[in-house]
This record gives structure tokens, C-alpha cells and sequence, in this order.
């Protein structure tokens, strides 16, 4: 199996390794050319992952064509919010029948659609040809090849044990899962979570909070994940519980990052100015309470965190908003 990774970003370029590592051939498409020279040359993309050593015979190239050129597996590691224009781009040179393959963790505005949904729309591929890898893999960590372990989702069970032998290494365990619905949903709504429990870090607030931040948080993935038709085991797995409590533990999570600065009173616009990778929590707590609303799902954190970011609404008053909800039994709309 060959494989071809679109998107050079600090995940693309991880995974691309991983696979590497795992002994599948591979290309890393990238957007910029001197990101490519730089990969091919010094072996280093010191943008995404400063100070870590690249293998040697990792090849990157700027070329779509060449990248995709006999590939088996193609991995899509692009902004979710970009996938359906780059996809359509990509149409041309794609190979027919390769299996592909999303790291993306999203909702697309306006559709309210998943990842997969949206490939299967591009490329007119069934569910055995789309795959999702979701779980807590917090790219710096697997690129210095600590140990890890994801979720390989595929409604085929026999092509997701392909995909997991294709990135089986020895510290980066797969394990796979038919619930393609649960495992997007959870790696979608844990972005927006992370985004409040950085915010609450940020305003110095303690471990209790941040704990009923991830709890209630998993609560609202559950809920929608219900509603969608996923299983409720998915959420007390990696692709639920585990990428939650990675996204919003680690400093190293872009989400929680980025609440943090809002946290510490830096105005949103500043925040975003400065921003120079993609923080997918940002757009998709607008798509992810879209969806919510669309199949009558409550989500008070997505809410809060939407209004902050979409509405104008101050930190201060989000947080009241949030402490201020009328007390409800534990489990309710499930």
C-alpha cells in the first residue's frame, strides 16, 4: 500500500511519519514549496514542528499530481473548513479506488456535515472507501515518537485493519472502530470544549472547574452523538473521552491554547491575529451548534463558547452565563 498525505501541517506531517515509520511508502503534499525543500532537504518543518528531526527519506513535494501519483491511501490533513474546495481541486489526479482518509476534526459551516460526509459528497465514494482517524494524538508528542494510541473508523471492518496495519508502529497504536458518526463527533465537539476549559485556565480558575468543563463537555458529545445514531461506547473511548481529556489538559492543544489568551482578558481579535495555525474550535462552534439545534440537542457550553466567538459576548459573561444555569438531574437528553 502506498499512501499519499495532503497537508503539511504539524498533523499531516506527524502522520506522514507515522506511516513512514510504519513501513508505508509515502509522499507529504504541501502547500508552500519552500516548506517541500525545506522537508526534502534539511528535514525539518520548522514552522509545525520546530526542533524535530524528520526522517531522512521522507519526501515532500508541492505537486498534487506527483503526490497522488499510484497512491493506494490518501490521507486528507487540511483545514476542515477548506476540505470541500481543496477536495473538489483534487478531483483531476485522485486516485479511483484508493481509500481515503480524514484527520480532520470539523463541522462544515453551512451543511453542518462531518468530514466523511463531506468527502462521500466530492468524490462519490461509499463508506468502505472513507476512513477517519480520530483520537488523542497531540502532533509535537507522536513526532518525537512518544507513545500514543487513535481510533481507525471505517464502516468495513476489513479495510480499517488495513488502515491500522498501514500506521501500526511501535508508538503509535490504532485500534479501529465501525463508528465512523461517534468518532467525528467526538474529535469535532472536543475542540469547542477545550476552548472554554482554556478560557477558565486562563482566568485562574482551578482544577474543579476545569473538571466539569470535560465532564459536562463529554455530556453535550454524547448528546448530539445520540441524536446522530452513534454509539455510546465510542464516547467512553479514545475518540471520546480520551482526545477530550488530551485537548483539554495539554498546553500544547491549539484549542486550549487559544482560550487561554482569551482568558487572560487579550481581546479576541488579537487572539485570531495571531494565530498562525488553524484552531478548528473556532469555526465549528458555529457548525457544531447549528447541528445541535437541528436535531433539538442542548449544548450550553458550545452555546457559550459560539457567543464568544461568533457574538461578541465578554468572557466574564460567558462565564456567568454558564454558572448561572438552572441545577437538572446528571443524565437528561440522552
Amino acid at each position: 500500500m502506498r499512501a499519499a498525505v495532503l497537508g503539511a501541517g504539524a498533523w499531516g506531517t506527524t502522520f506522514a511519519q507515522v506511516l513512514f515509520d510504519a513501513g508505508t511508502p509515502v509522499t507529504l503534499w504541501c502547500r508552500r514549496p519552500e516548506l517541500a525543500a525545506s522537508i526534502n532537504t534539511d528535514h525539518e518543518s520548522p514552522a509545525y514542528l520546530p526542533g524535530v528531526r524528520l526522517p531522512t527519506a521522507l519526501r515532500a513535494t508541492a505537486d498534487v499530481a506527483e503526490a497522488l501519483a499510484g497512491a493506494d491511501l490518501v490521507v486528507l490533513a487540511v483545514p476542515a473548513q477548506t476540505l470541500r474546495q481543496n477536495l473538489t481541486a483534487w478531483l483531476g489526479p485522485l486516485p479511483p479506488g484508493a481509500l481515503l482518509v480524514s484527520l480532520m476534526k470539523g463541522i462544515e459551516l453551512g451543511t453542518g456535515k462531518r468530514m466523511s460526509q463531506v468527502i462521500a459528497d466530492i468524490t462519490g465514494s461509499g463508506p468502505d472507501r472513507i476512513a477517519v482517524i480520530s483520537g488523542p494524538n497531540l502532533a509535537p508528542e507522536i513526532a518525537a515518537r512518544q507513545y500514543c494510541a487513535t481510533v481507525v473508523a471505517c464502516a468495513d471492518e476489513a479495510v480499517a485493519g488495513q488502515l491500522q496495519k498501514a500506521c501500526h508502529t511501535g508508538y503509535f497504536r490504532p485500534y479501529t472502530n465501525p463508528d465512523v458518526v461517534g468518532c467525528e463527533l467526538g474529535g469535532a465537539v472536543k475542540n469547542v470544549i477545550s476552548l472554554a476549559v482554556g478560557i477558565a485556565v486562563g482566568m485562574g480558575l482551578g482544577h474543579n472547574t476545569r473538571a466539569m468543563l470535560i465532564t459536562r463537555g463529554l455530556a453535550e458529545i454524547a448528546r448530539l452523538g445520540a441524536a446522530l445514531g452513534a454509539d455510546q461506547h465510542t464516547f467512553a473511548g479514545l475518540a471520546g473521552m480520551g482526545d477530550l481529556v488530551a485537548s483539554c489538559s495539554s498546553p500544547l492543544a491549539r484549542n486550549r491554547a487559544f482560550g487561554e489568551k482569551l482568558g487572560r482578558g487579550i481581546p479576541l481579535a488579537t487572539v485570531l491575529a495571531s494565530t498562525t495555525q488553524t484552531v478548528e474550535g473556532v469555526k465549528s462552534s458555529e457548525s457544531v451548534l447549528q447541528l445541535a439545534r437541528q436535531h433539538g440537542v442542548e449544548m450550553p457550553i458550545t452555546d457559550v463558547i459560539d457567543k464568544v466567538m461568533h457574538h461578541g459576548l465578554e468572557i466574564g459573561e460567558a462565564v456567568l452565563l454558564l454558572a448561572s444555569r438552572s441545577a437538572k438531574p446528571e443524565r437528561y437528553g440522552i
